[in-house]
């Protein structure tokens, strides 16, 4: 009995730490209006579980919002952004949220947070779930392509800093501590 609970604490803590590694592709339905640039995607490597300083040119993306407009990463230039790939089935992008809500608010036009939902299957879900959870930043629709671009997504939540010039400056897979996030955003604000 106490050997099945160690395992089941260690899956569990497995699971919390790394994210949810649910068959992330995407299936396009009903967003063929929008777009991705996968210009300067082609080099981006896939996602890792480990932090990864690219500095490289964050793939350009237009789509679409829970409430059916549509949204532009260079709608937020000379802002830090905070892309994050996540879906409501998944425990450790849940676990995220209030984080990424605080550093929104924390920050407010400084940064930006962007949520991308990869739920395809519960993509109904997404807007009762923003609204119940009062997510107070972007949250859009992932498409096949924008997955593609960055990185052939494989597991969430992941997440990408970009700073104001539109360069990816870090990647993390799995749950990311808030004072992460506050360390790479005073830093690319100049306020180390």
């Amino acid at each position: 009995m106490k050997k099945r609970l160690i395992t089941l604490m260690v899956f569990a803590a497995a699971f919390t730490l790394l994210g949810c590694n649910k068959n992330v592709s995407t299936t396009n339905d009903n967003n063929s209006d929008v777009s991705v640039s996968n210009t300067s995607s082609a080099s981006l490597s896939p996602a890792t579980e480990s932090n990864e300083s690219s500095n490289q040119k964050a793939p350009a993306f237009t789509l679409q919002d829970v409430n059916g407009k549509k949204v532009s990463l260079s709608d937020f230039k000379g802002k830090v952004v905070i892309v994050d790939f996540w879906a409501t089935w998944c425990p450790p992008c849940r676990r995220s949220i209030p984080d990424l809500i605080d550093l929104q608010k924390k920050y407010k036009n400084k940064i930006a947070v962007i949520g991308i939902s990869v739920d395809m299957d519960t993509r109904s879900d997404v807007a009762p779930f923003v609204k119940q959870n009062k997510i107070n930043y972007k949250v859009l629709y992932a498409t096949p392509e924008v997955v593609q671009a960055y990185g052939n997504i494989d597991a969430i939540p992941t997440s990408f800093i970009i700073d104001q010039h539109g360069n990816i400056v870090t990647q993390h897979v799995g749950l990311t501590p808030k004072e992460t996030y506050i360390s790479e955003i005073n830093k690319l604000l100049g306020k180390s």
